[in-house]
């Protein structure tokens, strides 16, 4: 029976309990009473101030805080923050058991069954969806920004409390109350005496470490499981990988210094030897499962030759050509891996064989055994280990996930200059115009002269982009040509921009003046600002108007364009970027279908509503007709990736959401373009309002950055050791140099969630409000935009944010700017609940808002202490614990709000 709304509250609330109940027990027997006895006072307080923000209820807490010794804050903070941790695991199962006690009939339009029910209704047959997916791509892509604050070590002790849990949901044994109890104290134990914050800074091969950790540990299981899963469920044995794991860690350049030609050789070998041991682990498990003999069992002709071939000269397998074979397969595998990772495997071959010279021809060698199993002992081998192993060499290959490059326009530009000026052919690059870069570029482009010279001399930057491109020319020869796929542009706003990548590709041998089509990587652009948005059209129609990339598109079939989430809202408003993003990708697709390309658009989205966050399968649904068809990609970064990806369970729920929303948005596609034109004069007025109110604050408002500086923790921010990359792209304190992620991480850690709902209200005001409730109960777009305003919201505090506006030394300034930020923080509200219909904010999605409610009583206690320690440290105290207590309490917000970065 499905569990009931009640059951399955009582259920979280039970195990919230449980977990706390433990830690407690934890805090007592490790801290001691005190500590445990300061942590509930604090809480009390906590929700005393809330309930009663003014002096009332702020004496308790201030003097509570004020009183604590650095221990005890650092106690506290730790305390709560492992808490928030653990509260997390019980949100997760808690969703997990929602998705499992979906009925087929009563089935949500995120799932496998409720997506075919409801493309059946719409007149769509399993072969329609079977054609789409096999010519589909949906690809989640991980990327290195360094919202997640928690470290490895730290995810694996939630790992392992989330599995005594699961093994108590499968086990009644597991169940008992000791066996239980014991286990969790245990693991709680580690993870209180375990350091929630890093002591040193990353460096790319940590971040490449810990991408792979979550590709062996989730992806590898999950990945395999779907396509099966999908393969049977159309009836499609043959369906082809449609979910692409991609990856940016190790090939995204822009703005870290630190990444480079090793950086990105490292971030081939490590998920290759990751993988190339799974499949040297799976080889050596059918080994020893397939043990019939050739005189007991009938064998094709090309087992036998396969195991013919086989160089195991061992007696005991001499009648067992399944084994044989294996033996064989194994050995090249083995050699493989030497010659991939330039490691032996751990478990060396008995005998030499020859490398693979890809993964096709060890899916051969796979398909063999498989094919003479069905064919001798029918279907009961159709669906078991090594079919699982044929589809994980499917979708993973030997290089597990497609890396994209990235690099920022005016570095390329400077190369390219560099590489003109040496070569003679033009002395300065940089002072042409956009007209004479076209056709300078199009010429070189023509000709098969390589502009380097090994005896001239170039600068470091040169040298160093050359060095990168001719790793990824080696890359693609070792691993095939889905090891590298895409060179993204970021700052793209020219046609040259993506011209002067193909030209750089060249100089390495990818790009072929005699065959462009046939090149190996397609440059990409990236529009970021609102200004890059609403000029991309023409730029891409420009690009594409050369032969050089409208060869390579055709020869693809699709052109792809990045579209970014977060600089676009830092540049203009929330509300302006979405809509700016929405007008951007309908014009994108009009310029490839006029080309006969299909668009391909890669969405820059964070886990904050301010970077594109939200409900990824809402946000398929919400984009422009035509602008999916069966082909998306989107980043997934951060902490995002441990709440999404973290648990094989929830990564496999979130893989099926993406899967159903492209389904949907491309077969039973909503009427954007009807509603885009009925509605689209209102949604841009809106959107001019929005950024008019936004800019007039965050741009134009004396002293604002001086009270953002102040009145949030960014320089705290920027002491996390959670990236290899630094927080602004120069030395300026401006927020135009700011990256978009430690400007909105900020803004949550103070509870503002400013760039997630600033400048609606003031955008809505006198606007016709029946039809802004018609938009949004008919318009997926509009709908889905409300909404994420709506959960930002619901997250954010003005109370504790009045608090944080006290760390500003000017208070005037502060009580001006602060004022601004309530008042339009009270139109937005007003406005959302106005549109809605609603008499609270989420009272539509109230599974939402009690998982909120339930989180927030211990995420606010870290917010005051927070500023209590933030308070010491800017009034000079520079003890180590102050500086620690503030990272812990950085780290158990995050934890809680769960989409801040």
């Amino acid at each position: 029976m499905p569990m009931t709304t009640a059951a399955a509250d009582d259920r979280l609330r039970e195990e919230v309990r449980l977990l706390g109940g433990l830690l407690g027990e934890v805090i007592r027997a490790e801290a001691g009473q005190d500590l445990y006895d300061r942590i509930e006072a604090v809480r009390q307080a906590s929700v005393a101030y809330h309930r009663h923000p003014g002096a009332r209820g702020s004496a308790e807490l201030e003097r509570l805080l004020t009183d604590l010794s650095l221990d005890q804050a650092v106690g506290l903070a730790h305390g709560f923050a492992v808490f928030s941790l653990l509260a997390n695991v019980a949100e997760d199962r808690a969703g997990k058991r929602r998705a499992r006690s979906q009925t087929v009939e009563g089935a949500r339009p995120d799932t496998p069954e409720g997506a075919l029910a409801r493309l059946a209704a719409a007149g769509r047959s399993p072969e329609d969806a079977r054609a789409l997916l096999s010519e589909a791509l949906i690809s989640p892509v991980l990327t290195a920004h360094p919202s997640e604050v928690r470290r490895k070590s730290v995810l694996d002790r939630i790992t392992a409390v989330s599995d005594l849990l699961d093994a108590c949901d499968r086990d009644d044994l597991a169940c008992a109350p000791h066996v239980l109890t014991t286990g969790l104290q245990r693991q709680i134990v580690i993870l209180w005496a375990t350091r929630l914050v890093r002591t040193t800074g990353l460096v790319v091969q940590d971040e490449i470490d810990t991408v792979v950790s979550f590709l062996e540990r989730v992806f590898l299981k999950v990945a395999p499981e779907q396509l099966i899963d999908w393969r049977r469920r159309l009836n499609a044995p043959d369906l082809k990988p449609f979910i692409r794991i991609g990856a940016w860690v190790g090939g995204d350049r822009d703005g870290n210094p630190n990444v480079d030609a090793d950086a990105l050789r490292a971030a081939f070998a490590t998920p290759a030897r990751a993988v190339l041991r799974h499949y040297l682990d799976a080889v050596n498990t059918l080994g020893a499962e397939l043990s019939l003999s050739g005189s007991l069992a009938r064998i094709s002709p090309a087992l036998e030759a396969l195991s013919q071939a086989s160089g195991d000269e061992s007696p005991h397998r001499s009648d067992e050509p399944y084994r044989r074979a294996l033996s064989q397969i194994y050995a090249r595998l083995s050699a493989t891996h030497s010659a991939l990772t330039g490691q032996t495997a751990p478990r060396p071959a008995a005998f030499t064989a020859p490398t693979y010279s890809g993964p096709g021809d060890f899916r051969a060698d796979l398909t063999v055994l498989q094919d003479s199993l069905i064919a001798s002992h029918g279907e009961a081998f159709s669906d078991d280990s090594l079919s699982h192993l044929i589809a994980t060499v499917d979708v993973f290959g030997f290089h597990m996930a497609t890396l994209d490059l990235r690099q920022n326009s005016d570095v390329h530009a400077r190369v390219v200059g560099d590489l003109l000026r040496v070569a003679g052919v033009c002395p300065d690059y940089a002072a042409l115009d956009e007209d004479a870069r076209l056709v300078l570029l199009s010429h070189e482009l023509a000709t098969p002269r390589p502009l380097f010279s090994p005896y001239a001399s170039y600068s470091p930057e040169t040298l160093k982009e050359r060095a990168i491109l001719q790793a990824a020319a080696e890359a693609l020869d070792r691993f095939g040509p889905d090891a590298i796929r895409t060179h993204i542009v970021s700052k793209t706003d020219a046609a040259s921009d993506l011209l002067e990548v193909y030209l750089l590709l060249k100089e390495v041998g990818l790009y072929r003046p005699d065959a462009p089509g046939a090149c190996p990587i397609q440059a990409a652009p990236l529009f970021e600002t609102i200004d890059d948005l609403r000029a991309a059209s023409p730029t891409l129609e420009r690009l594409l108007a050369e032969p050089s990339a409208l060869a390579v598109a055709r020869a693809r079939g699709v052109q792809e364009v990045m579209i970014g989430y977060s600089d676009s809202n830092k540049d203009g408003s929330y509300l302006t970027s979405t809509w700016e993003l929405h007008e951007a990708s309908r014009a994108l697709l009009d310029v490839t279908e006029s080309v006969g390309v299909r668009l391909q658009l890669f969405h820059g989205r964070g886990g904050a509503v301010g970077r594109g966050g939200g409900s990824s399968f809402a946000g398929v649904l919400s984009q422009p007709t035509g602008t999916v068809a069966g082909r998306i990609r989107i980043t997934e970064q951060g902490e995002v990736i441990a709440n999404k990806y973290g648990e094989p369970d929830v990564a496999r729920r979130n893989l099926e959401a993406l899967t159903a929303g492209t389904l949907l948005a491309s077969l039973t596609p909503p009427p954007d373009e009807r509603l885009s034109t009925v509605h689209g004069a209102t949604a841009t007025a809106l959107s001019q309002a929005s950024m008019k109110a936004y800019r007039a604050l965050v741009y134009d408002t004396p002293g604002f950055v001086d009270y953002f500086r102040a009145a949030t923790p960014i320089a705290e921010i920027a002491e996390l050791k959670i990236g290899s990359r630094p927080t602004s792209r120069t030395a300026s304190t401006a927020i135009e140099d700011l990256r978009a992620i430690p400007w909105v991480l900020s803004w949550s850690q103070s509870r503002v969630m400013l760039p997630g709902w600033f400048g609606f209200g003031s955008a809505v005001a006198g606007q016709d409000m029946q039809e802004l409730r018609t938009m949004a109960a008919d318009w997926p777009f509009f709908r889905t935009l409300v909404q994420n305003m709506e959960m930002i919201m619901a997250k954010a505090d003005m109370t504790i944010a009045r608090r944080y506006a006290s760390l500003v030394p000017d208070q005037a300034l502060a009580a001006t700017i602060f004022g601004a930020l309530q008042a339009e923080w009270d139109r937005t509200r007003d406005a959302v609940l106005a549109i809605t219909g609603q008499s609270e904010l989420l009272g539509g999605q109230p599974e939402l808002d009690r998982l909120i409610r339930l989180r927030m009583p211990y995420v606010e206690p870290l917010n005051h202490v927070q500023i209590e320690l933030i308070r010491r440290r800017r009034a000079g105290d520079d003890d180590p614990r102050v500086r620690e207590g503030i990272l812990l309490a950085i780290n158990g917000v995050a934890a809680g709000l769960r989409n801040s970065g």
